[in-house]
Formats: structure tokens, C-alpha cells, sequence
């Protein structure tokens, strides 16, 4: 296979290991958790990170490899359930590179972040969560509960994930490093 063929460089590869690595020590390591269902963390900010600096692809793939390699290392195992908010975060964050790209600013990053927040971490996350922890009671009321208190966790680490790759990207490390902003393959 030529190098214009291939999905991924072994650069590209080496980065996105290094991004999922980072969000399973952000996400496992460094973090508050209260209790089970709640955590405080910002390990979506390198799976956003690897979506839009490489792709889609590369960012969902690094959000699920995060996922899985994070389970190995918690005490909950892994369920399949509670892979796809991370997915989306490196997908969404592929899907809005171009976007970003042109003027990354603090409300645009905010729009970015917006689809997989509700989508992924709000909706489908408190509609497993509802599934897989209602042990008693009914599953509606378990779903208000995880709607409700995931919609304030994630409005603060919503918050803190934009700041951080809004100020990285003012640092304009990833233009020195090469790898922003995305440029268009030649044909």
C-alpha cells in the first residue's frame, strides 16, 4: 500500500495512542467519583482532540479504545452499553474539524462539544445507566435521576473541556507540532 492510500500514518497512530493513554489517565486516575454513575472528569478532551486533529475515524476509534483499555483498569469491567458517548466525542470532534479549523473559537468549540454532551453523555449514558443500575423501582424514574444529575456534571465538565482546547489551541502547540490545522489530501 502507498502512503497516499493508507487511512493512517504511523505518525498518526502514534499520536492517537498517546490521546487514548491520556484519557484513560484522566479518566481513571485523576478524577472524583463519588460514586458509581458519577464522575468528574476531562478525558473527553484528548478523544475530541484525536477526532479533530486526524479525523472521525481516528477519534472514534481512540474514544473506544480509550473506553475499553479505562474498564480493564476500574473496578465495573467492561459493558459494551457505555461505549458509545466516548466514541462520539472523537467523532463529533472529526465531523466539526473543518469547521474549527477556519476560526476555533470559544462558542464554535461550545457548538462542537454540544451533540456528543446531549446525545452521548446526557441521553444515551443516563438511559443505560437507568438499564443497568435500576435494580429497584421503575426505570423512568431512575432515567429523571441520571437526567437530571448528569445534566449538571456534564454542564461543568462541558465547560472545562472547551476552555482546555480552546487555550491549546491558542498556544498553537499543534501548529508547531504539525498536525494543525487539517489540511486537504491532494488527489
Amino acid at each position: 500500500m502507498n502512503k497516499s492510500t493508507r487511512p493512517f500514518t504511523t505518525k498518526t497512530l502514534a499520536y492517537c495512542a498517546l490521546l487514548a493513554a491520556l484519557s484513560v489517565v484522566l479518566a481513571r486516575l485523576i478524577i472524583p467519583m463519588p460514586n458509581v454513575t458519577t464522575r468528574f472528569s476531562i478525558e473527553a478532551v484528548p478523544i475530541f482532540l484525536a477526532g479533530m486533529l486526524f479525523g472521525p475515524m481516528a477519534g472514534g476509534l481512540v474514544g473506544f479504545s480509550a473506553d475499553l483499555v479505562g474498564c480493564l483498569f476500574s473496578g465495573f469491567g467492561y459493558n459494551p452499553l457505555f461505549c458509545l458517548p466516548p466514541i462520539l466525542y472523537g467523532v463529533f470532534g472529526g465531523v466539526f474539524r473543518r469547521y474549527l479549523a477556519a476560526n476555533p473559537t470559544l462558542p464554535r468549540l461550545g457548538l462542537s462539544f454540544l451533540p456528543p454532551v446531549v446525545i452521548g453523555s446526557i441521553l444515551w449514558q443516563s438511559a443505560a445507566l437507568s438499564f443497568v443500575y435500576n435494580s429497584k423501582g421503575s426505570f423512568t424514574a431512575s432515567l429523571i435521576y441520571f437526567l437530571s444529575t448528569r445534566s449538571v456534571q456534564f454542564a461543568v465538565t462541558l465547560v472545562l473541556d472547551v476552555l482546555i482546547i480552546y487555550l491549546l489551541l491558542r498556544t498553537r502547540v499543534f501548529e508547531r507540532m504539525g498536525i494543525w490545522p487539517p489540511v486537504a489530501k491532494e488527489k
